[in-house]
């Protein structure tokens, strides 16, 4: 695990050693094994490595491949090592030792610009080609590492992160309205829309599943991998696509544990970190070796006020799998003295940009403390599971069923899902059938929508036509994807690049800062292709939701976990509560942020005032999703960056 950086001149002019030093020195703040250079007169490439994997301890890099005048400098943990040693014809005396970088090199010198397209794991490189004068590199395909970029025609210059960029003194320090609008319409968690873009107007990045070619005056950008559902796998009974699905994951779990420190994962109360845990810990104790794994829970003194079916302290389902699954060190962290709003400033200058899930935001960051504190290389997550591994909403499919009119199957689902969950076998009826025709809730609708208020400026969105910009990419004015059903908007989470960047981009800069690699087979690219091969009835049968990995962690979990379905586990209801210390604090400065001209350019001022109304009121822990709330702290974590990184 690397930052890497490198400036390249294509008018042949030297690169200037204090601009090498500038953007090195400015990595410095991060922890490091190794730090080195490859100069060479017009290029220049840059490694600040942390050792993670056994393969990279004392890794030479950037490496020069004086015999194929290959240079390289990498960010990667390769996970199909095998398949590629195979491929590329590795000497067998060669596998053990190779490091992921030369392996992409090797990789590079058969395959060239198609190179991405074969490599398995979480990347982002760059090579120097010097026969063909030419950079060339690439970005994961769900983009777990970063990779930014600045461009003319005479120069380019690339780094992990952007704050070494800004060290160059042709690239000017200027805020991009362009991608703040997108990000202030955008009602969910994601930043941008468009991926290739970031909050300073002169830096790029490099998308995720893209690579990029630098030739003379010339950048150009490929898309290598798209993932869409493809031919279906037909298999002869549910126990095959049992064995089928726990060999691929197992395969995903166990690349994932390569490293010469402790192995670690984050483990809530579900079955997705829950999966990633008992695969671990199984292939683990083969080697005599224990897993940790780091838990979030509420602080001692926090009222729950959530309905029965959510749990805000999942501690007594976490300590079931620890105790079943065994061979584990367990850690419960409450970050008694942290909030949402004192993280605020530690966090803005990780992620150098604004970000929306800050009721999360201080037990992420805490855990890659902690993780960092007991010496883990690798942090095991279940991030991506929602989308493959656990996918597979009972309701959903139901109401697949009430169009088809496949009224006994029906039926029958419906009778065992009330016994999984409880209550009457019809009274989720009518439930489906508003699931099922959108147009029952246009003509009877029930309630209001749960909505947050538009925070863009007006005047903001039409100047930088923001709206006309978004529905290229199918979002419409409510800053989502209008009447998509649950299937709609899982195949454009794996079709659209930008639904990957910002969870990632946390991920890829907390473990830079903490050396913690967080590595997620959920979101290992095989196991992604496998599960959008399978048919909808191996995820929804037998009225059990997310019945395949339910099924697929027999043996693996207690039932308690595996076969839970009446209660759910939710993070960050206490964040409110977290707050009424700062309460007094939070409301001034949201104060002097709504009579502040320069933010109130970009956002409107009327719906900071009446949400403002509300918090004078005092805080009221049981208002955690209030829209309000969550509006103004959103606001505030943007006047902040606004106010001290642009």
């Amino acid at each position: 695990m690397s930052a890497i950086a490198g400036i390249y001149h294509s008018n042949n002019e030297p690169v200037p050693v204090v601009h090498v030093s500038g953007i090195m020195g400015a990595l410095q703040k991060y922890p490091a094994n190794d730090i080195k250079v490859w100069h060479k007169e017009n290029i220049f490439l840059g490694c600040h490595a942390q050792w993670i994997t056994p393969e990279s301890v004392g890794e030479q890099l950037p490496y020069y491949d004086y015999e194929r005048q290959l240079a390289i400098t990498a960010d990667a943990i390769i996970d199909n090592r095998d398949e590629l040693f195979e491929q590329l014809q590795v000497e067998r005396g060669r596998r053990k030792t190779l490091p992921d970088s030369q392996l992409i090199l090797l990789a590079y010198e058969k395959w060239e610009e198609e190179t991405p397209k074969h490599l398995i794991g979480d990347f982002a490189f760059m090579i120097w080609d010097e026969k063909k004068r030419k950079l060339f590199g690439a970005r994961d395909f769900s983009g777990a590492r970063t990779l930014y970029y600045y461009h003319t025609q005479q120069q380019v210059a690339f780094c992990t992160t952007i704050e070494p960029l800004l060290t160059l003194p042709y690239i000017e320090k200027k805020l991009n309205e362009q991608w703040l609008a997108e990000y202030l319409a955008i009602a969910g968690m994601i930043d941008a829309a468009d991926a290739s873009i970031t909050p300073y107007k002169n830096i790029k990045q490099v998308p995720p599943s893209h690579s990029i070619s630098v030739t003379e005056d010339k950048v150009k950008l490929t898309r290598y991998c798209t993932l869409t559902p493809g031919k279906k796998l037909k298999l002869k009974s549910n126990e095959e696509y049992v064995e089928a699905f726990q060999e691929v994951f197992q395969k995903a779990v166990t690349s994932r544990l390569r490293t010469h420190l402790n192995v670690g994962a984050q483990l809530s109360g579900g079955l997705d970190s829950g999966a990633a845990v008992s695969f671990a810990a199984r292939d683990m104790r083969r080697k005599g070796e224990k897993l940790h794994t780091f838990s979030y829970i509420p602080p001692e003194d926090f009222v729950d006020f959530t309905p029965k079916q959510l749990i805000p302290n999942e501690r007594p389902f976490i300590q079931s799998t620890v105790k079943y699954v065994g061979g584990i060190k367990d850690y419960y962290l409450d970050f008694a003295e942290r909030s949402s709003y004192s993280e605020i400033d530690s966090l803005l200058a990780t992620m150098e940009m604004p970000y929306k899930f800050f009721e999360n935001s201080f037990w992420l960051k805490g855990m890659f403390e902690k993780s960092h504190d007991e010496g883990i290389g690798v942090l095991l997550s279940g991030d991506r599971g929602n989308f493959t591994i656990s996918w597979g909403y009972a309701l959903e499919y139901y109401a697949v069923l009430l169009k088809r009119m496949k009224w006994f199957r029906l039926l029958q689902e419906l009778n065992q899902y009330s016994q999984n969950t409880g209550g009457a076998r019809l009274r989720m009826l009518p439930v489906i059938a508003r699931v099922g025709f959108p147009v029952i809730d246009k003509l009877f609708p029930q309630g209001t929508s749960y909505q947050l208020p538009k925070l863009l400026n007006r005047e903001f969105a039409v100047k930088t036509g923001v709206f006309t910009k978004l529905k290229e990419y199918g979002i419409d004015q409510t800053g989502w994807f209008p009447d998509a059903d649950i299937y709609e908007e899982r195949k454009k989470h794996f079709e659209d690049v930008f639904q990957w960047n910002a969870g990632n981009t946390l991920a890829a800069k907390l473990s830079l800062r903490y050396s913690v690699w967080k590595r997620d087979p959920t979101n290992d690219l095989r196991v992604v292709r496998f599960c959008l091969s399978l048919p909808e009835e191996q995820y929804v049968q037998n009225g059990l939701d997310r019945a395949l990995i339910r099924r697929s962690t027999k043996d693996l979990l207690p039932d308690k976990v595996r076969l839970n379905q009446r209660t759910r586990g939710v993070q960050g209801v206490d964040w409110v509560h977290r707050m009424i210390p700062h309460w007094d604090a939070f409301a001034d400065e949201v104060e002097q942020l709504s009579t502040d001209k320069r933010i109130l350019e970009f956002l409107d001022g009327q719906v900071i005032k009446t949400a403002l109304l509300k918090i004078k009121q005092g805080p009221q822990p049981e208002c955690a999703t209030d829209p309000d709330y969550k509006i103004l702290m959103r606001s505030l974590i943007i006047y902040r960056y606004i106010k001290k990184f642009t």
